[in-house]
Parts: C-alpha cells; sequence; structure tokens
C-alpha cells in the first residue's frame, strides 16, 4: 500500500514545487544559512506538515512560498509558475491571530475578501457568514475581537484565511499558543474543513504529534543548515484523535527521527 501510495504521488501533477531553495541571512553574528537545497513536492489537496527545532528554515521556507520572502537560489513553482510575490492563491496564517480590534468578527472576515474584486457587499456578507458557520461561529459574527477567546480568534483569523478560496493555505505554528484543550477542538475542526474543501495545506509546527495528527506527510527538517532530512507518511483514517495509540507509534518514531538528526548535527 506505501509503495503504490508513493507512487501515485509522483505521478500527480506538483500544487507546489519547491526545487532546491537556498537561503541566507546577513546579521550581526554574521551569515545564518537558514535552507540549504531544499526540495519538496506537494500534491494538489495534500496536508503536510514541516517539523524541526528552531533554527531549521521551516518557516522561511513557508515565507518563500507565500512570496514573502526570496531564496538566494533555486525556485518555487504553484501551478508550474515561478513565485515572486504573494498572491491570491496562497493565504498566511501566522501563530497570532492578527486581527483588527476596530472590526467585529464579521467584519475582519470581509476584510480578507477585499482581494475579491468581483464580489459587493452583500455577496462578501454571505461567503464571510459561510466560512464563520464553517469554523463553529455563527452566533459570534457581531462580537468585538477582545470578547473571544484565543481559540474563538484563531477561529476567525482561519475562516479569514479560508474564505478568499485560496488554494493553497499556508499555517505557520497556528495553534502554538492556546491550551491543550482548544488545540484539540480545533485539531478535529481543521481536519472536518480539510476534509470538505480539500484545500492543499502546509503546516509548520514544533510539535510532532501535532504534526502526526494533522498530516499526510511528516518532513523533518535539521538545522545548521535547514534541510530536509526524511519523510513520514501517516497512513491512518481521519478524523484522528492525538490521544490514539496508533497515532503515538507514529510520533514516537518521528521524534527518534528527529533526535538522531539533530544529534548529528551537535557532534558535527
Amino acid at each position: 500500500m506505501e509503495a503504490v501510495a508513493e507512487e501515485l504521488r509522483q505521478i500527480a501533477p506538483a500544487k507546489l514545487a519547491v526545487e532546491n531553495v537556498s537561503k541566507r541571512f546577513h546579521t550581526g553574528q554574521g551569515i545564518t544559512h537558514a535552507l540549504d537545497e531544499v526540495s519538496l513536492q506537494i500534491t494538489e489537496g495534500e496536508f503536510v506538515c514541516l517539523v524541526g527545532p528552531s533554527g531549521c528554515g521551516k518557516s522561511t521556507l513557508l515565507n518563500i512560498i507565500a512570496g514573502l520572502e526570496e531564496p538566494d537560489s533555486g525556485q518555487v513553482l504553484s501551478d508550474g509558475k515561478p513565485i515572486s510575490e504573494p498572491g491570491r492563491d496562497r493565504m498566511m496564517m501566522f501563530q497570532e491571530s492578527a486581527l483588527f480590534p476596530w472590526l467585529d468578527v464579521l467584519g475582519n472576515v470581509m476584510f480578507g475578501l477585499r482581494l475579491k474584486p468581483n464580489l459587493n457587499d452583500k455577496e462578501r456578507r454571505e461567503v464571510a457568514r459561510f466560512y464563520l458557520k464553517l469554523v463553529g461561529l455563527e452566533k459570534s459574527t457581531r462580537s468585538n475581537i477582545h470578547e473571544l477567546s484565543g481559540g474563538m480568534k484563531q477561529r476567525v483569523a482561519l475562516a479569514r484565511a479560508l474564505a478568499p478560496n485560496p488554494r493553497v493555505l499556508l499555517m505557520d505554528e497556528p495553534f502554538a499558543a492556546l491550551d491543550a484543550m482548544t488545540r484539540e477542538q480545533l485539531y478535529g475542526d481543521i481536519q472536518t474543513i480539510w476534509q470538505a474543501r480539500k484545500k492543499t495545506i502546509l503546516f509548520v509546527t514544533h510539535n510532532v504529534r501535532e504534526a502526526a495528527c494533522l498530516g499526510d506527510r511528516v518532513v523533518l527538517f535539521s538545522p545548521h543548515p535547514g534541510r530536509i532530512r526524511e519523510e513520514f507518511r501517516i497512513d491512518l483514517p481521519r478524523p484522528r484523535d492525538i490521544n490514539s495509540v496508533e497515532l503515538a507509534g507514529y510520533s514516537s518514531a518521528i521524534t527518534r527521527a528527529l533526535k538522531n538528526y539533530v544529534s548529528e548535527e551537535v557532534a558535527e
């Protein structure tokens, strides 16, 4: 089964293709080699999680794919076209919700729909309400942002990212600042939404169990410089329970591999 799945993935056209991407940053302490010859292919509708320690270049790669950073060498292709700037086909969701405090919940989601100039105000309102219902906030449309819990704010941010109907959703540790119970609720929500909408999702996290719970594939990075070292395909049915025994087996194997790669880097 694993061999067949891998063969199908290779045949399927890449939604995103990262080709030999390298990136260095010049700082007061010298040059930081963030990414070194990173290559990765992600197919349409795939949920891929990037995992690794701080400084391994995961977020840098996400920023390059979003068009917020430029690689020093190599390129990223979206549907075969080189990415050189932000685009409506790719939406980014950050660790902080970055909502506008002067707008209510509905207004925040409608703001994201300004990227859709073909919609009038009534249509934007209808679309915003649809996505707020999708994330379970249909009764909070007129709430002020300061009235929301951390989990609710991230739901609003998710609705705002989904509303323009991007083809790729980029998520940079969106649940890291939340408590364990809220995270578990959102794990179920994001899986349900992904199964319903079939978006291509690239998700950055430090949390190995989170990655195994959410991803079709988990891609391991090691630092100094940031490189892809190994991939794990998570062959478990959805929705997945982060506390399940089956998931624990995958997360243990991923953690062992990650520790080995980090140990190798330290030894060098």
